[in-house]
């Protein structure tokens, strides 16, 4: 892929004038890694940058997946900047190739490219805006809903267009990974996906997910409407008993 590549909406690599990407791209040279390279191991003392220029790379902590990265996206940008240890794993889903820089190259980098820096203070606080709608959808929505609101993200993050209406997710997802995205038990996000499948919103094959109507999809993720009262969902469609006064032991 050559800086005159377009690079996928909503990546850091996206938002930068091309002469800036250039500049950033300069600063490493570029590696070829393998499905399940590893790009930053949770823990490590280590302050580089990850440029992703090809392929997927799937971010998680512990056993836990929490988000995907893409090409044109930036990681490690924490450590960076804070000098604390890394807080994640990223792992290469499939064969593709990345641009790492060190930080004693990259904070001079911003320095001297305040587009870059203000670019990059817009992605942390897009994946905090992220992370918080996600542990909010953890609290107040069901779990269909909440498969519903991830499948969708993954949809307009990386979705390929197959028609008119219809699109693929662009990356592998199982459904454990989609459990942990969603906070939810395999057995229940394996239910919700039923559902779906019956009503003929999605398909899902061999880690593969195929969207047929994503304004449809957005319907059931509740995404356009206001955001309900926190209510603890074990005990949501319950029936409540109310006694009165006397009736109290």
């Amino acid at each position: 892929m050559s800086t005159l590549d377009m690079w996928p909406r909503g990546s850091l690599l996206a938002a930068l004038a091309e002469p800036t990407v250039r500049a950033l791209l300069r600063l490493g040279s570029e590696q070829r890694l393998p499905a399940g390279g590893v790009l930053i191991r949770e823990g490590a003392a280590e302050s580089h940058v990850v440029v992703i220029r090809r392929g997927v790379a799937k971010v998680s902590a512990g056993q836990s997946l929490i988000s995907i990265r893409t090409a044109g996206d930036l990681v490690g940008e924490m450590a960076a900047l804070d000098g604390s240890p890394r807080c994640a794993t990223i792992t290469m889903c499939g064969p593709g190739s990345v641009v790492m820089i060190p930080q004693d190259r990259f904070t001079p980098f911003l320095a001297r490219h305040p587009d870059a820096a203000v670019a990059l203070v817009a992605m942390v606080s897009e994946r905090l805006r992220s992370s918080n709608r996600r542990q909010t959808a953890f609290t107040v929505y069901p779990i269909k809903v909440r498969v519903a609101r991830i499948i969708t993200e993954l949809a307009e993050q990386h979705g390929q267009p197959l028609g008119q209406t219809a699109l693929e997710i662009g990356v592998r997802i199982t459904q454990p990974e989609l459990a942990a995205l969603c906070g939810a038990a395999e057995g229940s996000v394996h239910k919700a996906l039923r559902e779906m499948r019956d009503a003929r919103l999605v398909t899902t094959r061999y880690g593969r997910i195929t969207i047929w109507d994503l304004e449809r999809l957005r319907t059931v993720a509740e995404l356009d409407e206001p955001p309900r009262p926190a209510v603890p969902e074990i005990i949501r469609d319950r029936p409540v008993a109310i006694r009165t006064v006397s009736e109290m032991p």
